[in-house]
């Protein structure tokens, strides 16, 4: 009889502070939630800080250059066989990107946890942006090659289609729903090696990455990852889904359910992101 795969639950949150999302409730989420691998954006802590607030853990981390700024981490239940930060010599990338091989059961996935720049049109800052998707979308292109068990999670801060965003009409000229931003994310999950035409009518080639959230949601609106604390958007879930789960196909093929863990009411939330989770089956 061949062994039953693994399911291993994975689950990616952008905290806006490790140290706020804890003392706010974080942990009482995380003591229920069965998760293995767990993949943080926004830490702004450094890693003493994470090992003190989450226990248990075995941590890869890449802290901003800019203390209390950014910083992605991936924690896991056993220790990573390797991890990795940069995304290339003239790429604003640091605490904003990092990747872990863990090898289960005889196989090695490995998990990415991302934070894109937020961006704004016009300024440096979505030059910056830009740079960033330009070299996400080559280092993706590598790790999808010869049929490889990769997750990239985390706050991409682009909401990839009007489904993505309660008020996208409003948004069309602002940073996150801007179509050469949204192109990228056409380009990401075009069949793999075709010709891609983005919502912009730029063109490229697709890179065959699987959106497990609307894979698994289908054609409704969101389900969104994030709310403005402004007026009563958690209320009315008058939400963005910019936090995500891309997959390999590889890895697309072992998932076995999703879900946005959105907390039940605003005084509940300890971040204004809500948790994506996803089970993979891993392991030979």
């Amino acid at each position: 009889m061949e062994p039953v795969p693994r399911s291993v639950r994975i689950a990616s949150v952008n905290v806006n502070g490790i140290r706020a999302a804890v003392r706010n409730g974080m942990t009482g989420w995380l003591d229920g939630a069965g998760v293995d691998i767990l993949t943080l954006q926004e830490v702004r802590a450094e890693t003493t800080h994470i090992t003190e607030l989450l226990p248990g853990w075995h941590i890869v981390h890449d802290e901003s250059l800019s203390k209390g700024r950014s910083g992605v981490a991936v924690l896991s239940r056993i220790p990573a066989a390797a991890s990795r930060i940069d995304l290339g010599e003239g790429v604003d990338s640091r605490g904003r990107w990092i990747e872990a091989d863990l090898e289960i059961d005889g196989e090695t996935v490995t998990v990415v946890s991302a934070y894109v720049h937020s961006g704004e049109d016009g300024t440096p800052r979505q030059d910056a942006k830009y740079g960033f998707l330009d070299a996400m979308t080559e280092r993706m292109s590598r790790l999808a090659a010869g049929g490889a068990l990769v997750l990239v999670t985390g706050d991409l801060n682009v909401g990839h289609r009007p489904l993505d965003i309660k008020n996208w009409r409003g948004n069309q000229k602002k940073a996150g729903f801007l179509p050469k931003e949204r192109a990228y994310v056409d380009r990401f999950l075009g069949d793999a090696g075709a010709q891609v035409v983005g919502v912009d009518g730029s063109t490229g080639t697709g890179l065959g990455w699987v959106d497990i959230g609307r894979r698994h949601a289908g054609e409704v609106e969101g389900p969104y990852t994030w709310w403005s604390n402004r007026g009563q958007a958690f209320d009315n879930d008058t939400g963005w889904r910019i936090d995500y789960h891309l997959a390999t196909a590889a890895l697309a093929a072992r998932e076995s359910g999703y879900h946005v863990a959105r907390a039940a009411t605003y005084a509940e939330r300890w971040s204004d992101h809500a948790p994506v989770v996803a089970d993979y089956a891993i392991g030979r």
